[in-house]
């Protein structure tokens, strides 16, 4: 089995577990996982940036200002994922981007869940909570967009 193959066990009698672990064998995997982080540190930036914007200027609720800030964050994110991360430019945008967009919303509605217990029940500042709820939702956004949104299709014969 080639190496690119090797890198997704495709969905069928293989557990996640096991392709995860089989995922974390393989160098090309935890260059994506950099490269997704450099990619999320950007949107992390335009996401904060938006963030303070209609938290602090226009004084919005937390929670609607995270709701802008995450549709400016994610907008940045498929770009520069589809076309450096995971390279993936010879997919089809119009099944990536709903996946993508799905697999953030699940990540977001995590980071909103800790930014919400962060700020409400641990009285954190709502400017470091919004930083740490989006730390926290990194990885599951990660495993999600490289098993699903932008994964490699591999048809057996």
């Amino acid at each position: 089995m080639s190496e690119e193959l090797d890198l997704v066990v495709t969905r069928g009698s293989h557990p996640v577990h096991v392709r995860v672990r089989a995922g974390l064998r393989k160098s090309k995997n935890w260059r994506q996982l950099v490269k997704f982080c450099i990619v999320g540190g950007s949107g992390y930036v335009v996401n904060l940036c938006v963030f303070a914007l209609c938290f602090g200027a226009f004084d919005m609720h937390h929670l609607i200002a995270a709701t802008i800030a995450f549709v400016a964050g994610v907008t940045n994110n498929f770009w520069w994922n589809r076309r450096w991360t995971f390279r993936a430019r010879a997919g089809r945008a119009e099944v990536q981007a709903p996946r993508f967009f799905t697999v953030s919303v699940v990540a977001f509605v995590f980071a909103l869940v800790v930014l919400e217990l962060l700020v409400s029940a641990a009285g954190v500042a709502e400017l470091p909570a919004q930083a740490v709820a989006i730390a926290a939702a990194t990885p599951l956004n990660f495993i999600g967009n490289k098993m699903w949104s932008f994964a490699i299709e591999v048809s057996r014969d």
